[in-house]
C-alpha cells in the first residue's frame, strides 16, 4: 500500500465499522453463526451450478492478462496456488460474514488470497505484514493496533476489519472495486492523479472499465496494473477450482472461543488453562508478539471452542509461578547487556524483547539501579521473533539494519552488533565512514538497495535545498519536533538523508 497516502485517510478511516445487525445469509454455501463467544462457519456444500460471482469477472475474463494469470495459477505456480486455496477454507467463511455485513461483495476475500494466499504472518519485502499486507502506518490509519506486543496486522479478524475500512474508503472515492482494488495496491493518490492526467485517453470510460482503460496507459506500475487480472483470475479459479484441474483438500474453518487475561499473561500458561497446546494459542493469536499478553493491558485472547466456559477457573488454579510472564531484577554497578542476559539465561536479543527501553552504554554497560524483567523459559519459547513492527522496512527479511543515533560512530556501531566497519560500509556503499542520526544502515544480509528504510514512523527523504523548516511546514509538524525524533543536534541536513517526520 502507498505509506505517503495514508495520513490522508487516518481520519476518514478512524471511525468503527456499521455494527447493526443483519439477518442471516449465505456464505460459501449455508453460514452458520454460533452466538456466544464461539463462531465458526460451516464448509461450502458440493453444487453443480455454474459459479456466480459479485464483483464482475465474466466481462474481462478473457482479458490478455487475465489469461495469462489464469496459466500461470494452473501452471508455474501451481503448487502454491493449491496451497492458498486450501489455507483459504480457514479464513474465507469469516472474510466473507465481514464483507457482507459491512455491504461489500463477498468476493473481494481474493484479494487476501493474491495478496498474501491467506496467509496471517506473511511478510513482504517492503514491510507490508499480515493476510492483508497492511504497511504500519496504513494499518495504524485504519485503527489496528501495532506496536511492541501487539501487531494486529497479523490478526486475520482485526485485519480484516482493517482492509474493510480501507476498501470502503476507497470504493466510495471511485467509485469502481476495480480501481479501489488497484488504490489498495498502489496508493489512491497515484490511481487519482492518474485518472486526472489521462482523462482524454480514457474517453469517458468510467467504472471499473476505467481501471482497464488506465491500465493501457502504462502509468501505473506493473504491479498495480497486474493487480485487478491477478484478482479475477484467482476468483475465476477459486470458485471453480475443478474446471481448471485443481483438487483441493479444504483446512477447517476458523472457530473459536474468547478469554479476558491480565497484563503479561504468559501464553504457555493460556494454553495450559484451555487444555491445548502453546502452538494452537498461537496460532489462533498470531497478533501476540512475545509470548506474553501485553504489560499494561488486560487483553482478550482467542482459545480453542468449548473450552471458555471453565478457562476462568481452571487458569486460576494455576500456580502463581506458571501466571507469571518475567521477574523483576535490579542491575548492579559495572553489568553489561551481555551479563544481564546470562543471568536471565537468555540471549541479549531475547533480554532486548522484554526491556525494549532499556539504556545500554557505547561499552555495553547498563547503569546500576536500573529496574529489568528476566522474562520466563515458557514465555521465550513462545516469542516470535519478527522485525520490530513500528518499523517501515524494506528489503529482504534476512537484512538487518541500524538508524544511527546521535553520538555513534561506525565503529560503535560495529562492536554491538559483531561486525566489521568495512562490512558496513561495503553493504552500504560508503565511501567515507562519516554517519549521521537519523541515517539508516544495512548492518547484515544482502546489499542495501534504493528504497531501504527503516524508522519508527513515517520517513521522508531529504531533497536538495530542503531544510527541517521546509520540511516540517510539508508535514504540518515543527523543527524542534523533528530533532527530538532524530536526535539531531543541528539544523543540518545531507541530501539522501532520512529522517522520520511522524512517530
Amino acid at each position: 500500500m502507498d505509506v505517503a497516502s495514508t495520513n490522508r485517510l487516518a481520519d476518514s478511516l478512524s471511525a468503527p465499522l456499521d455494527s447493526a445487525a443483519v439477518a442471516p445469509h449465505e456464505v460459501t454455501g449455508e453460514a452458520l453463526q454460533m452466538f456466544g463467544d464461539s463462531i465458526g462457519v460451516a464448509s461450502e456444500e458440493p453444487t453443480d451450478e455454474e459459479p456466480t460471482w459479485d464483483i464482475d469477472v465474466r466481462s474481462y475474463a478473457t482479458h490478455e492478462r487475465v489469461a495469462y494469470f489464469i496459466d500461470r495459477f494452473q501452471h508455474s505456480a501451481r503448487k502454491s496456488f493449491a496451497g492458498w486455496l486450501s489455507r483459504g477454507g480457514r479464513y474465507e467463511p469469516m472474510i466473507r460474514a465481514k464483507l457482507h455485513d459491512a455491504g461489500l461483495p463477498e468476493d473481494l476475500t481474493y484479494l487476501a488470497l493474491i495478496e498474501s494466499g491467506y496467509d496471517p504472518n506473511a511478510y513482504s519485502r517492503a514491510a507490508a505484514v499480515g493476510m492483508w499486507q497492511f504497511m504500519t502506518s496504513t494499518a495504524k490509519s485504519t485503527g489496528l493496533r501495532v506496536d511492541w506486543w501487539v501487531d494486529e496486522r497479523r490478526d486475520p479478524v482485526r485485519s480484516t476489519e482493517g482492509a474493510i475500512k480501507f476498501l470502503k474508503y476507497l470504493n466510495e472515492q471511485f467509485g469502481s472495486l476495480y480501481l479501489a482494488a488497484a488504490a489498495y495496491n498502489g496508493g489512491p493518490g497515484r490511481v487519482s492523479r492518474g485518472l486526472t492526467r489521462y482523462a482524454d485517453e480514457l474517453d469517458g470510460e468510467s467504472g471499473d472499465d476505467a481501471f482497464f482503460a488506465l491500465a493501457e496507459t502504462n502509468y501505473l506500475r506493473r504491479e498495480t496494473r497486474d493487480y485487478v487480472p491477478r484478482l479475477i483470475a484467482a476468483a475465476l479459479i477459486a470458485k471453480d477450482p475443478t474446471r481448471y484441474g485443481f483438487e483441493i483438500e479444504y483446512d477447517s474453518a476458523l472457530a473459536y472461543d474468547s478469554a479476558r487475561v491480565g497484563p503479561a499473561t504468559p501464553i504457555a500458561a493460556v494454553a495450559k488453562a484451555a487444555h491445548t497446546t502453546v502452538s494452537a494459542i498461537i496460532e489462533l493469536n498470531p497478533e501476540v508478539l512475545r509470548g506474553m499478553t501485553p504489560p499494561k493491558d488486560s487483553f482478550t485472547v482467542r482459545i480453542p471452542p468449548g473450552t471458555g466456559a471453565s478457562f476462568d477457573s481452571l487458569f486460576s488454579e494455576l500456580p502463581e509461578a506458571e501466571r507469571t510472564a518475567w521477574e523483576r531484577a535490579t542491575t548492579k554497578k559495572g553489568e553489561t547487556l551481555t551479563r544481564l542476559a546470562k543471568r536471565a539465561g537468555v540471549s541479549t536479543k531475547e533480554l532486548r524483547w522484554y526491556n525494549p527501553k532499556l539504556g545500554v552504554t557505547r561499552s555495553g554497560h547498563v547503569s546500576a539501579g536500573h529496574t529489568v524483567m528476566f522474562p520466563r523459559r515458557a514465555v521465550v519459547a513462545a516469542a516470535l521473533n519478527v522485525p520490530d513492527p513500528s518499523i517501515e522496512r524494506y528489503g529482504s527479511s534476512s537484512r538487518s539494519t541500524h538508524v544511527v543515533k546521535r553520538g555513534e560512530s561506525l565503529g560503535l556501531i560495529a562492536q554491538r552488533n559483531h561486525t566489521t566497519v568495512k562490512s558496513i560500509m561495503r553493504l552500504n556503499g560508503l565511501r567515507k565512514s562519516i554517519i549521521y542520526p537519523g541515517q539508516v544502515l544495512v548492518i547484515s544480509g544482502s546489499a542495501r538497495s534504493s528504497t531501504a528504510t527503516a524508522s519508527s514512523g513515517d520517513v521522508h527523504v531529504v531533497r536538495s535545498g530542503e531544510s527541517l523548516w521546509s520540511i516540517a511546514r510539508k508535514y504540518d509538524t515543527t523543527v524542534k519536533e523533528l530533532k527530538r525524533l532524530n536526535g539531531l543536534a543541528s539544523d543540518r541536513l545531507m541530501t539522501g538523508q532520512k529522517i522520520v517526520v511522524r512517530s
